[in-house]
């Protein structure tokens, strides 16, 4: 891994319940060992969770984050949606966005551009999901739709520093499946340096998600380029959680 930190986010889906917060006491203590002050432990919940999950970490150093927003920074007719004004105001630091899950949906390049940039003036930190689906990586288009998803969704951004990109290859998450270190590597060079190139950022943090395990968490830390990791499943189980983050520094 080339930067100091490294990032271990739990992107807990449509998952839990208010009972849930007590699988937090566990990785609270573990976070707390000095062995592993360079672990940056963010939780992702569901919205209905989010508020007891701040209040839950308030006195230490785990950060919590949304796992979407809406575009709209003004009250309106949203149905059943929340902004980043709110998510900032209820106490979060992240917010997850371009998801694979969304961007099936709908949620498109512009769309997606437009979150940002109001997760931004609303002083969020952003976890930016990009990556490419079976039949692209199949037609050798990988490195076409990163650049696409990066600049298009970036378009008229020119400080990028409060950003971290999740490379998720969609046709992995879920599926147990891993990309061969060589093509995992090959991408997260390619993505960092892209994001030199066209916006000057010279230390840029690429995690990677997908599938991540404690079964190949080994495998994939071999990759130094890698800042870390977004975590589906697995961290919803607080021992599995904890087990990928000390097998990343043992």
């Amino acid at each position: 891994m080339t930067n100091k930190y490294k990032y271990f986010i739990a992107n807990w889906k449509m998952f839990g319940g208010v009972k849930s917060v007590n699988l937090l006491n566990k990785v609270i203590k573990f976070s707390k060992l000095r062995k592993f002050k360079y672990a940056r432990i963010i939780y992702c919940p569901p919205y209905t969770l989010l508020h007891d999950f701040v209040l839950k970490t308030k006195k230490n150093t785990i950060n919590i984050g949304a796992q979407n927003c809406h575009h709209s920074e003004i009250d309106g007719p949203f149905t059943g949606f929340i902004n980043s004004k709110m998510i900032k105001k209820i106490g979060c630091k992240y917010v997850i966005i371009g998801h694979s899950e969304n961007r099936l949906t709908g949620e498109n390049d512009v769309l997606l551009n437009r979150k940002i940039k109001s997760s931004l003036r609303n002083k969020l930190k952003i976890i930016f999901c990009i990556g490419e689906t079976y039949n692209q990586k199949k037609n050798n288009m990988t490195k076409k739709i990163l650049r696409k998803q990066i600049l298009h969704g970036l378009k008229n951004i020119k400080n990028i520093n409060n950003i971290l990109f999740a490379y998720e290859p969609v046709w992995s998450i879920g599926s147990g499946i891993i990309p061969k270190l060589k093509d995992l590597k090959n991408n997260i060079i390619y993505i960092k340096g892209l994001l030199k190139k066209n916006f000057k950022l010279k230390n840029s943090q690429v995690l990677y998600g997908g599938s991540v395990s404690p079964n190949n968490i080994k495998e994939l830390k071999k990759i130094n380029e890698i800042d870390g990791f977004l975590v589906g499943g697995a961290s919803q189980n607080p021992n599995k959680f904890i087990d990928i983050i000390k097998k990343t520094f043992n």
